[in-house]
C-alpha cells in the first residue's frame, strides 16, 4: 500500500524536476540571446562610427563649397543689379548675420540698399490681426488705396508696398517722407515694426526670415508672412523672400508660397540663405524679377534649381 508520505515525496520530486528544467532550458535560452544581442550591438557601432565618419565627412564639404562661395560671390554677381535700390524687410527671427552677408553681396552687385524694415513677432501672430488690419486702414495716407483682400498679410503688404516701393512705372515714390514716417511710427506704437535710420523707398525688397516656424500658429503665422512678401511682391519691380532651410517645408512661409501658384508666378523665394550659394541665389533672382520671371531657388525638395541661371 502506497502512503501518504510517498504521494508527497513523489510530487516533491516532479517539481523539483521542473524547476531545474526551467533553469537550465532558460540558461540556455539567456546565452544564446545575449550572444544574438551582443552581436547587434557590434554591428549597430559599426554603422554609427560609419555614420558618424560621413557626417564629419560632409560638414567639411560644405564648409569648403561654403568658403569657395564666399570667395566667388561678389564676383559672380558683380554688375547684375547696378543702379538698382532695394529695401531689405526682415522677420523677427531671421539672422543678422545673413542680412549683414547679404547686403554686403548687393552692393557687389552695383545695388544701393536704402534701408530696412523690422518686423516684430507680433506682426505675424494670428492673435493680433485685427489689430493690425485696423490699424493698416486707419494709417492709409489720402489717395492710396488697399487691395481688396481682407486677410492681415495682404492689407499689410498693400500699405508697406506703398511706402517702401517705388512706383514701378513711373519710378517716383508713391508716399511723402513725411507720410511714411507717420505711418511707420504709428506701426511702430502699435509694436508691430522697428524702422532703422532714413528708410527710403527702392524698386526691390528683399523679405528675409528665418527657418520653419514651430507651435500651434506656426502654418497661420506663415501664411501671414506669404500672403505679405506676395503683394509687395505686386507692389514693386521685383521681390524675393529669402530663408534659412528649413522654411521651404509645409509650414514653412516660403513653402507656403510655393504651394500657391499664383504667389509662386509674382514672388521668388529662395530657401537656403544661410549659405553663400543661397545668397548668391538671392541677388541672381531679384535681377531675375527685373525681367519679368520669378523662380524656386535653393536646396528645398519644391525648389527648381539651387540658382537661377546666370545671364549677362
Amino acid at each position: 500500500m502506497i502512503s501518504l508520505r510517498y504521494h508527497v515525496t513523489s510530487i516533491a520530486a516532479v517539481f523539483l524536476a521542473l524547476a531545474l528544467g526551467v533553469v537550465l532550458g532558460s540558461t540556455a535560452i539567456s546565452g544564446r540571446l545575449l550572444s544574438g544581442l551582443s552581436a547587434n550591438r557590434d554591428e549597430l557601432s559599426r554603422q554609427v562610427s560609419e555614420l558618424q565618419a560621413e557626417r564629419t565627412g560632409l560638414r567639411a564639404q560644405v564648409a569648403d563649397a561654403d568658403v569657395f562661395g564666399v570667395a566667388v560671390g561678389p564676383r559672380v554677381v558683380s554688375g547684375v543689379l547696378r543702379g538698382r535700390t532695394v529695401v531689405l524687410v526682415t522677420t523677427a527671427d531671421a539672422s543678422p548675420a545673413d542680412r549683414d552677408a547679404l547686403s554686403a553681396l548687393l552692393s557687389s552687385a552695383g545695388a544701393t540698399v536704402t534701408g530696412e524694415l523690422q518686423l516684430t513677432d507680433a506682426f505675424t501672430d494670428p492673435s493680433h490681426s485685427d489689430q493690425l488690419s485696423e490699424l493698416c486702414t486707419r494709417l492709409l495716407p489720402a489717395g492710396l488705396r488697399l487691395p481688396t483682400a481682407s486677410d492681415t498679410g495682404t492689407l499689410a503688404g498693400g500699405l508697406l508696398g506703398a511706402l517702401l516701393l517705388v512706383n514701378p512705372h513711373t519710378g517716383k515714390a508713391q508716399a511723402t517722407a513725411a507720410e511714411v514716417t507717420a505711418v511707420l511710427a504709428g506701426l511702430g506704437d502699435g509694436g508691430f515694426v522697428r524702422a532703422g535710420p532714413q528708410v527710403t523707398a527702392a524698386a526691390l525688397v528683399v523679405v528675409l526670415t528665418g527657418g520653419a516656424g514651430h507651435g500651434n500658429s506656426s502654418g497661420d503665422r506663415a501664411a501671414i508672412l506669404a500672403r505679405f512678401a506676395t503683394q509687395l511682391g505686386r507692389a514693386g519691380a521685383g521681390a524675393v523672400l529669402a530663408g534659412r532651410p528649413g522654411s521651404a517645408e509645409g509650414n514653412g512661409p516660403i513653402g507656403v508660397v510655393r504651394a500657391d501658384t499664383a504667389a509662386a508666378s509674382v514672388l521668388s523665394t529662395v530657401d537656403d540663405l544661410s549659405t553663400a550659394a543661397g545668397r548668391v541665389a538671392t541677388v541672381l533672382a531679384l535681377a531675375e524679377q527685373t525681367q519679368g520671371r520669378a523662380g524656386r531657388y535653393g536646396t528645398g525638395g519644391n525648389a527648381q534649381a539651387v540658382v537661377p541661371a546666370i545671364q549677362r
